[in-house]
């Protein structure tokens, strides 16, 4: 079976309320992109809890699929009429039908972190046996190792860990850093997230990889409980307003390591939890940056 798909370029202002009225015309799915994605003038969106965010991209594309009995051109017409705008030049092209699993899971290859750690999906051997292989697949929750913040994290607790540590991760999302901490030595790991599915995700991941790792929400936290490494990979915003109480789950003399910063918002950061740690140097990765600190 193939299905037609049909792109708009429509302004920032207008773009979901034309995705919607696509909708109500008959549209299988419609979503919105960034019209000069993968191009110089790809526009990056990072939304913070917290801070007002752009949610929709300046120039933006509503790509809208189609059966092949429908009239995508007069759905189209409709859904501008609907909003009251004209419409755009637009492009249809058909789609054919694909094994959508086996086109995700292309898009995953095994990622190697260092000489001896490897992220590697279930679906795929491991180019490493003899290495410390991390069975991790996406789905649901942020951690699949292909992002840079996520990378520094793992490569901090690679070069650090001394072994029998207790580790928290502090919005843990998939758990691969928790679990990562396990199977590079520490003695305990828990980590905690604010959504649900990210906590049922990283107890099967840690399932999956066959250790006990301690999962929940933030509540679930036992009151006083402190850790040898506080991981907080999340975003900046968060990290500002969460400071006093990582500093509090940390040891004295144990380690923070905060990601999911900005280059440009490394040095506020820095100075925030600077109250607490001595913070070493800033490590960076496209653009993003891994904090860690001793607290004294």
């Amino acid at each position: 079976m193939s299905y037609q798909q049909a792109t708009v370029p429509v302004p920032e202002k207008l773009a979901e309320a034309f995705s919607d009225a696509l909708m109500e015309q008959g549209a299988l799915c419609s979503t919105i992109e960034d019209a000069y994605a993968g191009t110089e003038q790809e526009q990056p969106i990072f939304g913070e809890p917290g801070m007002p965010a752009q949610q929709v991209w300046q120039q933006s594309q509503v790509t809208a699929l189609f059966d092949t009995a429908a009239d995508p051109a007069a759905a189209l017409a409709a859904a501008a009429e609907q909003i009251g705008i004209a419409l755009p030049e637009w492009r249809l092209e058909e789609l054919e039908e694909q094994d959508w699993v086996r086109l995700t899971q292309s898009q995953f290859d095994p990622i190697q972190i260092s000489p001896r750690l490897w992220i590697t999906p279930t679906w795929h051997d491991s180019p490493d046996p003899e290495a410390l292989n991390l069975r991790l697949d996406p789905g649901l929750a942020f951690g699949t190792g292909s992002h840079p913040t996520t990378r520094l994290c793992l490569r901090w607790l690679d070069q650090n860990l001394a072994g029998g540590e207790r580790v928290l991760d502090y919005g843990c999302g998939s758990g691969i850093l928790a679990i990562a901490a396990l199977k590079l030595g520490a003695g305990e790991a828990a980590g905690v997230d604010i959504d649900p599915q990210a906590v049922k995700a990283a107890r099967a991941n840690a399932g999956q990889n066959a250790v006990q790792a301690a999962f929940g929400t933030p509540d679930e936290l036992p009151e006083g409980e402190q850790y040898d490494i506080v991981l907080a990979n999340i975003l900046a915003n968060p990290l500002r307003m969460l400071g006093s109480m990582l500093a509090q789950r940390t040891k004295s003399g144990g380690r923070i390591v905060l990601s999911g910063i900005l280059q440009e918002q490394a040095e506020e950061l820095n100075a925030v939890y600077a109250e607490w740690f001595d913070m070493q140097p800033a490590v960076c990765d496209e653009g993003w940056v891994c904090l860690s600190g001793r607290k004294r």
